[in-house]
C-alpha cells in the first residue's frame, strides 16, 4: 500500500461484507466522513471471514459447523448485536450457509471484481451487499444474488462476471488475505488508521470518539473535525449522499437524540421528501423522486 496524501488519515478496515460488527461500524464511517470529508480516505481489504462453515468455529456464539444449525446461531447472534450497534437486521429467514454454499468467500471475490472495475462503485457494491446480507436475508454467497446486487449500483455485469469468474478477482482477494495476515487482523472489523509514515491497529468495533482520538494523535493537531448542523438541509444532503440511510446513521452523524431523530424523520416523511423501507427489526430512508427519474449510471429509470 502506498502512503497517504499530507493531511490525510487513511482508515482501512479489514472486513467481510457479512460481518455484523462490520454492519455496525457503517454509522461510526459514515460519521467520520461527514465531520472529516476529504482529511479522510476509507477504504477497505477483504479478509475473508468464513471460508467454509462446516469447518469453521465460533465458540463464544457456537456458530460453525452444521450450516443450519449455524444460521439459527448467526441469526441470534445479529439480532443481540443490532440491539447495540443500531443497524436493522432480517433474522427472520436467514439461511445463507448450506453445504452447497459454506463460506462467505464469494462476497469477498464479488468486491473484488467490482474493485477492478470501479472503486466508487466497489464501494456502493459492498454497502449493497451488506444491505442484502444483514437486512434483507438474500443469498449473497449465490453467483444469481451477486450478479442482481451489481446490476443495481450499477456495475457493467459482463465485465464484472469476466472478472469474478476467470480468476482476476480471485487473485486480488489472494491479494488481501496476504496484507490481512501481514497485519495480523484476526477479527473483523480491525482498523488501520494510518497518517503519513505513522500507523496504529484498532481491532474490533470501535468509537467514534476512539477513531477521533487516533486521528488526533497521529496528526498533531493537522486535521479538524467539522460540526455539521442538523438542519433539514444538512440531513438531506447526508441522505442524498448515500440514498439509503438507516436512522441510526442520521442520528450518529448528526448527534441527535432519539426524539430529536424521529422528529426530523417525521417531518421529512410528512413533506415527502423521502421514503420509508421497512427492513427486519428496523428500516431505511431514502430521498424520494417526486416523478420518473433515469440514472444514467444504473441505465434504469424509476418512480
Amino acid at each position: 500500500m502506498t502512503t497517504t496524501m499530507n493531511n490525510v488519515v487513511e482508515i482501512i478496515e479489514f472486513t467481510d461484507p457479512v460481518c455484523t460488527w462490520c454492519w455496525g461500524s457503517e454509522p461510526v464511517l459514515r460519521k467520520l466522513e461527514t465531520r472529516f470529508g476529504e482529511q479522510v480516505k476509507i477504504s477497505f481489504v477483504m479478509a475473508g471471514l468464513v471460508k467454509d462453515i462446516t469447518s469453521f468455529y465460533d465458540g463464544y456464539n457456537d456458530i460453525g459447523g452444521d450450516p443450519a444449525r449455524s444460521n439459527a446461531n448467526i441469526a441470534k447472534h445479529w439480532l443481540e448485536a443490532s440491539e447495540r450497534h443500531g443497524m436493522p437486521v432480517q433474522s427472520e429467514g436467514f439461511k445463507l450457509f448450506s453445504q452447497e454454499y459454506p463460506s462467505t468467500y464469494p462476497q469477498n471475490i464479488a468486491y473484488k471484481a467490482a474493485q477492478i472495475q470501479d472503486q466508487v462503485l466497489a464501494n456502493r457494491y459492498l454497502r449493497r451487499i451488506r444491505e442484502a446480507s444483514a437486512a434483507e436475508a438474500k443469498l449473497t454467497n449465490t453467483t444469481e444474488v451477486l450478479v442482481e446486487l451489481a446490476a443495481e449500483v450499477g456495475l457493467d455485469v459482463a465485465r464484472f462476471l469476466e472478472d469474478f469468474s476467470r480468476g482476476a478477482a480471485q487473485k486480488a482477494f489472494e491479494q488481501d488475505l496476504a496484507l490481512t495476515a501481514r497485519y495480523q487482523a484476526h477479527g473483523y472489523p480491525t482498523f488501520l488508521v494510518r497518517f503519513g509514515e505513522k500507523e496504529t491497529i484498532l481491532r474490533g468495533y470501535k468509537r467514534y470518539e476512539e477513531f477521533k482520538a487516533v486521528m488526533e494523535y497521529l496528526t498533531n493537531g493537522a486535521i479538524h473535525e467539522r460540526l455539521v448542523p442538523a438542519s433539514e438541509e444538512a440531513i438531506m444532503a447526508f441522505i442524498r449522499t448515500y440514498v439509503s440511510v438507516a436512522p441510526i446513521e442520521v442520528q450518529m452523524a448528526f448527534d441527535l437524540t432519539d426524539e430529536e431523530m424521529k422528529s426530523a424523520v417525521d417531518s421529512l416523511l410528512t413533506k415527502q421528501l423521502i421514503t420509508r423501507h421497512e427492513a427486519g427489526n428496523g428500516y431505511f430512508i431514502s430521498p424520494k423522486t417526486s416523478s420518473m427519474v433515469c440514472d444514467p449510471a444504473t441505465g434504469m429509470c424509476a418512480i
